[in-house]
């Protein structure tokens, strides 16, 4: 029987993980992902789990260890946080290449320079197009859950793909909450035992990760692009499937009061319950704005944004990491090129917010959704600005 327990969520995550019955992780410690690597590691030394921790000495190590490990058939876990992710850049693209099901979770926080250990998106934004699968997590029942949902997910035969599961650092990692988590016969009712399609092993050798010539590189890159476009089905599918068992819907594109909003925010991550209070304390004012939250980056839900988003007036995407020299941030560029082609589309407006652990406020977000309603009005809406940023 599912029970309710007070929690740090980082924490919550590493006992989600524990109910997975895995058999390697390989998580090196970094601030704020450092908790999950430190209680993973206690649940496996106590025996709570029949599972391998190996200790390794960088995060370029752990993603390595966890491919191989998976290459064997293993279920596999890892995490990381901001410098950590940038270290197993070169090995992220590979992984989803070779369709190994690795699970990792990313404790978002600021990349350097300068030196912040606090929250924002800078550090998964950078490996956008590493073919993995990627989840934002808006809270700790979200981050179980979805730790749980991501193995099913990765391992299904039709997608065979890594999951990124994005938590915000600090902010949700270190924050306690009370979540309810399943019991370890739902999870094995739910989460069956990993049948991989291939597998290493000495006594029958298999090449895996080959070379490929220009003749074969381009269709395999290809195919890698339509598995990560089609592994939308199965997520889907897997997210009906908890609904009925568990009782809590999951949708690629969530929304709040958006049905009737001319004005509408889209937020990613942990400001969204934040961002929901805002724009609460507007309607009570006569303005009818509403909140769309991405659940999903990828494979990114054109569709499902489309239809959210069409009968809008204005949408302010807050991204909180930039695409420097570019248009503005990474995923304001993204929703804008969705919309391009639509007859029915709001006028897209980007606001860069909480960049290096800044806080972001309730007060704040009605500023901004007030602010750009009034430019509106006038024609004058920049496409992005840094909001809150002096100079």
């Amino acid at each position: 029987m599912a029970k309710q327990v007070g929690m740090e969520v980082g924490i919550a995550a590493a006992e989600a993980v524990g109910l997975c019955n895995i058999d390697m992780a390989a998580v090196y410690p970094i601030t704020p992902q450092s908790h999950i690597a430190e209680h993973l590691s206690d649940i496996v030394a106590d025996g709570r789990i029949d599972a391998e921790f190996v200790t390794v000495e960088s995060e370029h190590t752990s993603i390595s260890c966890v491919s191989g490990a998976s290459a064997t058939g293993a279920r596999v876990y890892t995490a990381t946080s901001s410098q950590g992710l940038m270290y197993m850049h070169e090995i992220l693209p590979i992984v989803s290449a070779m369709r190994l099901p690795v699970v990792m979770a990313n404790a978002n926080r600021a990349i350097s320079g300068p030196i912040n250990i606090w929250n924002d998106h800078s550090d998964i934004m950078p490996q956008r197009d590493a073919g993995w699968i990627v989840f934002f997590a808006e809270n700790g029942q979200e981050v179980v859950d979805m730790t749980i949902q991501s193995f099913k997910i990765a391992e299904d035969d039709d997608v065979m793909l890594p999951i990124c599961l994005n938590m915000d650092g600090f902010q949700l990692t270190h924050t306690v909450e009370l979540i309810e988590f399943p019991d370890q016969k739902e999870v094995n009712k739910f989460l069956p035992v990993r049948k991989p399609f291939a597998t290493l092993h000495p006594d029958h050798p298999i090449s895996m990760g080959t070379l490929g010539m220009p003749e074969i590189y381009a269709e395999s890159r290809k195919s890698q692009d339509e598995a990560l476009i089609n592994s939308k089905k199965t997520i889907f599918k897997v997210w009906d499937e908890w609904e009925k068992m568990f009782g809590r819907r999951y949708k690629p594109v969530e929304t709040y009061l958006a049905e009737d909003a001319e004005i509408l925010l889209l937020t990613m991550g942990s400001m969204g319950e934040t961002a929901e209070i805002a724009i609460d304390e507007l309607r009570k004012k006569g303005m009818r704005v509403g909140l769309v939250k991405l659940r999903l980056w990828r494979p990114f839900p054109f569709e499902e944004l489309k239809a959210v988003v069409k009968k809008a007036k204005s949408l302010i995407v807050t991204d909180r990491a930039v695409s420097f020299g570019g248009p503005g941030g990474p995923v304001f560029a993204e929703v804008k090129s969705a919309l391009y082609n639509e007859k029915e589309r709001p006028l897209v407006y980007n606001s860069i917010i909480g960049l290096g652990g800044r806080d972001v406020t309730v007060k704040d977000f009605m500023k901004l959704i007030e602010d750009a309603a009034k430019a509106g009005k006038k024609g004058i809406i920049k496409d992005y600005e840094y909001y809150g940023v002096r100079g």
